[in-house]
């Protein structure tokens, strides 16, 4: 056996990895409930950097069959880690490109159709040691058998669901829960974070127009993203014509 039969497959870098699994949102709460809690977050810890919380990112991890394959979640926060990494807005999150720091928390937004969020989805988390995993589902609750919002702690490898509202983070310093006392005339509930004393931090004053421009610049950035996937990918597939496995190439180092 050669010595090289030996070494670890090399990880792909985070330029060749899509930046979401661009599979549409099917209702508004996906997309605005997720960046609301952005906003806010980024009025509660103005003052820090080592925080990141992605909307509709892919983030990259080696617990699954195959490490290009991401999960999507629809909100997720780390921290610990750079708030722009390398001072560059991040296309995806890459856990071994982070410090294999994992995210502390996932929250998910049930839509119209089941997408395994109490079951893969759950599941993903647990083995990726996600500590807490949110669903939000106000308008089927009733038909997956379960409550509108739900947060699991994962305790000794498996998740429990905790039994108080709004649910409080100690490893974050910030509680999770509903808000439902309207905003900015929607006349429907909402996710914040919460203080350790039960009070709501209140959203800022974003309007639907601001978060359909933010939409609209991710949407760009992911298209700029896969057109780069897909320039990396055409000169993998060069590379494997000419016998060259483009997942093991020599480092710089390595050079004689």
């Amino acid at each position: 056996m050669l010595i090289t039969d030996l070494q670890p497959r090399r990880l792909p870098h985070p330029e060749e990895l899509p930046s979401s699994d661009d599979t549409p949102v099917d209702n508004e709460d996906q997309n605005l409930l997720p960046n609301l809690l952005l906003a806010t977050l980024y009025r509660i810890w103005a003052d820090r950097q080592d925080w990141f919380f992605g909307v509709d990112m892919a983030v990259y991890h080696t617990t699954g069959e195959n490490p290009r394959i991401p999960i999507v979640p629809d909100g997720f926060l780390s921290l610990g880690v750079e708030r722009k990494k390398g001072g560059k807005s991040r296309r995806s999150y890459v856990v071994w490109d982070e410090g294999d720091v994992v995210p502390i928390l996932a929250v998910e937004m049930v839509s119209h159709k089941p997408g395994g969020e109490y079951t893969q989805k759950l599941e993903t988390y647990r083995k990726l040691g996600v500590l807490y995993y949110g669903v939000y589902n106000p308008e089927f609750a009733q038909r997956d058998g379960h409550h509108p919002f739900e947060v699991y702690r994962l305790e000794r490898g498996q998740y429990c669901l905790a039994t108080t509202e709004p649910y409080w983070m100690p490893e974050i310093g910030l509680g999770l829960g509903r808000y439902d006392r309207g905003y900015m005339g929607m006349g429907t509930e909402i996710l914040t974070w919460f203080d350790g004393e039960g009070n709501s931090y209140e959203p800022p004053e974003v309007s639907r127009e601001e978060l359909q421009r933010e939409q609209r610049r991710a949407d760009r950035e992911r298209l700029r993203a896969e057109q780069e996937r897909l320039r990396a990918q055409k000169l993998a597939n060069y590379l494997r014509l000419l016998g060259i496995d483009p997942e093991n190439l020599p480092d710089s180092d390595d050079r004689p």
